[in-house]
């Protein structure tokens, strides 16, 4: 098997060819890192790297492999953890000159449990400054660009699992999702990425009481998607807001035929790229070929919803930002600075706005999911902006119109508002500059069989995303 074959490889076949002594875990992390070192330089897509003792783990994961040993669910797996959550003992920069030289003291509960299911952290991926921008750069570490076109952004905040995974540096990754942060690069880098409801699995204080606020798997594949969920989810003695009992994800679902799907192209309050418009179109269509009613619904929600998203998030993260301002403001990014600034001029008045728009939404979007299996959209509306892309001073244009240039281009932080309803984005083709495209499918709340049921039928329709020469960027 060549390397290409190798790295792009789905994480639950290397598992099987792991336990059935067809492959070694050593192959997989020496080609893995071999191809993280070739593309250090121009996708950009990790942070700190832990080679070494990556191998030595890999060597004793095929030493259980080789004497038939008990083997945990990611025994032996490469896996990408976004440089924001920690591991005791090794560096956390969240992106920032401000954090360049911080060690964690305590491990994040995600981190644990995939590290005690044997997955081997061989990298952190690569996030905006404090995961607040909808693209992958900083100045600590740099731009971090598109595998599949490199003018633009892998999108963000967790930009660097999205390229890692697009570009064959890890098997499965992980990602948060506080406005759109696991979906955006998601589609952007034409791999699967999972919002899970939110208190289904655990996040670090303060925010794991923010209910935008998620931790969630990144894969390119649906079941290598549900294989890490299924690790990171449960509750948590550390975390207060996860949900008993823990809920295990079936790999294997019946046919989707006779649901009824509904969907939107721009939710009532978007402008859409025509490529992102037509490749949502063609995906509806194979739904409908899957045997499933697919219905357009108009949400009736109010044109204020983004504006209302991000007043919540400036007067909670906003705000958690700007404890930074005043002793540090000088070593921030553009944006990063910008967001703080915003969150301390947030007043609680914007807060409760923003909570009397979230229940107007659901207002409509519950009754109308009743009748419905699951709720299908795009998810970014543009493929993606470019890669060194500055929020606070570029301009953003869909259809030649001027979109709020944080997040109007994506259509992802409607659904960190219905923060309980599961959303999982997969790829829906891609657009004339190279670029994915994405769609979200999201289901009624705390139902995330429902989206996956759907992906895996969807995904089988397609025949994958990642599975021979033709179907990877070039790199």
């Amino acid at each position: 098997m060549s390397d290409l074959d190798l790295i792009y490889l789905p994480a639950h076949e290397a598992l099987r060819r792991f336990k059935a002594r067809e492959l070694s875990p050593v192959e997989l992390m020496e080609a893995t890192i071999r191809r993280a070192e070739a593309l250090k330089s121009s996708v950009n897509a990790l942070t700190f790297t832990h080679f070494d003792e990556a191998m030595d783990k890999a060597r004793k994961a095929e030493a259980k492999y080789a004497r038939g040993a008990r083997t945990g669910a990611l025994e032996g797996l490469p896996v990408g953890i976004k440089d924001e959550s920690e591991i005791k003992g090794k560096p956390t920069s969240s992106g920032s000159l401000i954090f360049r030289d911080n060690v964690a003291t305590q491990t994040s509960t995600m981190n644990a449990r995939i590290m005690a299911a044997g997955g081997i952290v061989h990298a952190r991926t690569a996030t905006p400054e404090f995961s607040c921008a909808g693209t992958t750069w900083t100045r600590l570490w740099g731009v971090t660009r598109n595998p599949w076109n490199r003018d633009f952004t892998p999108g963000g905040s967790s930009g660097g699992a999205g390229a890692s995974l697009a570009s064959g540096t890890s098997s499965i990754a992980t990602g948060s999702d506080i406005g759109g942060s696991i979906r955006i690069p998601a589609s952007a880098c034409g791999v699967v990425g999972y919002k899970p409801p939110y208190g289904r699995n655990p996040d670090d204080p303060p925010f794991n009481l923010d209910f935008f606020c998620h931790t969630g798997p990144m894969a390119r594949t649906v079941k290598d998607t549900i294989l890490l969920q299924n690790v990171m989810c449960g509750p948590s003695p550390l975390d207060i807001a996860t949900l008993r009992p823990k809920l295990r994800l079936p790999l294997d679902y019946k046919p989707i035929k006779g649901w009824k799907i509904a969907w939107s192209l721009d939710l009532g309050l978007f402008e859409v790229d025509p490529d992102v418009r037509r490749n949502t179109l063609a995906a509806l269509d194979v739904f409908r070929e899957l045997g499933a009613t697919v219905e357009e619904v108009d949400l009736r929600w109010p044109s204020s919803t983004l504006a209302a998203g991000m007043g919540y998030l400036n007067h909670l993260f906003g705000a958690y930002l700007s404890t930074l301002l005043d002793e540090h403001g000088d070593e921030m990014t553009t944006y990063a600075r910008k967001f703080a600034e915003d969150g301390r001029e947030s007043k609680a008045i914007d807060f409760v706005h923003s909570l009397e728009v979230i229940a107007g939404m659901y207002e409509s979007f519950g009754p109308m999911m009743e009748k419905h299996d699951i709720f299908i959209c795009p998810t970014n509306a543009l493929p993606a902006v470019p890669a060194d892309f500055d929020q606070t001073a570029g301009t953003v244009r869909i259809n030649g119109k001027v979109v709020d240039p944080t997040l109007g281009w994506a259509m992802t932080t409607p659904f960190n508002m219905l923060s309980r309803c599961p959303v999982l984005s997969v790829p829906s083709g891609h657009a004339k500059n190279g670029v994915p495209t994405g769609i979200q499918i999201v289901g009624r709340s705390y139902s995330d069989a429902d989206v996956f049921r759907a992906a895996l039928a969807y995904e089988t329709a397609q025949g994958g995303w990642f599975g021979d020469a033709t179907r990877r960027p070039v790199l």
